[in-house]
């Protein structure tokens, strides 16, 4: 699936920027997670010098000019994919955040409320995952697992499947739910042995579908 990075001139001139004050309302999402990260403002200037750059550019209404996010910190926003939606007055941009996005560190301005997503709690269950690579095993299950090697967790990927399918066949949905996080779990840190993700997993599913559509 392409992913739209640009805008044409004419999606640029149906924003009814007199109804919003010349004020575009911006919502950020991960465009991994679908984590809303920031909402922002941009005016015509800043939509086309983050259309040039490739990085979300804002209005800021404190400074009264446009604003780099990331600018002092280095914190960029890289522009993956953005669109309008159906009223033309509010944009919504899908980006790859280099580092936190918020000020206090975190990975969302909506911190509290956005880690509670499945999604988003499924990628953060990822990246701690991957954290315990080098962790140590007297500590960290997952870390034992890191240090038995591919086989093994190979091995742990292939018992709960099988749980998971007795259980079905069982009836059992409490089961099911149970062997299934375990399955998820463990399959979650053989790709991370592999230096894979489940994103991978997801464009292989895209890639797929496309080619029925």
């Amino acid at each position: 699936m392409r992913k739209r990075t640009k805008m044409s001139e004419t999606e640029i001139t149906t924003i009814n920027w007199q109804k919003i004050n010349g004020l575009l309302p911006v919502i950020v999402q991960d465009y991994q997670t679908s984590e809303v990260l920031m909402l922002g403002y941009m005016n015509e200037e800043a939509l086309r010098q983050s259309l040039a750059q490739k990085k979300v550019v804002f209005f800021s209404r404190t400074k009264q000019r446009l604003w780099l996010k990331g600018e002092e910190s280095g914190h960029f926003l890289h522009i993956v994919e953005m669109g309008l939606d159906c009223d033309k007055d509010t944009l919504l941009v899908l980006a790859r955040p280099e580092g936190a996005t918020c000020h206090t560190g975190d990975i969302s301005c909506f911190e509290n409320t956005s880690k509670n997503a499945d999604f988003a709690f499924l990628a953060r269950l990822e990246k701690l995952i991957n954290s315990r690579k080098n962790a140590d095993t007297n500590e960290s299950y997952t870390a034992q697992l890191f240090q038995s090697g591919t086989k093994r967790i190979a091995q742990k990927v292939g018992e709960e499947g099988v749980e998971s399918a007795l259980a079905a066949v069982a009836g059992d949905e409490n089961e099911l739910l149970n062997e299934s996080a375990d399955l998820l779990f463990h399959l979650c840190v053989l790709l991370a042995d592999k230096n894979l993700s489940l994103n991978k997993v997801i464009a292989v599913l895209k890639e797929r579908n496309a080619k029925k559509e």
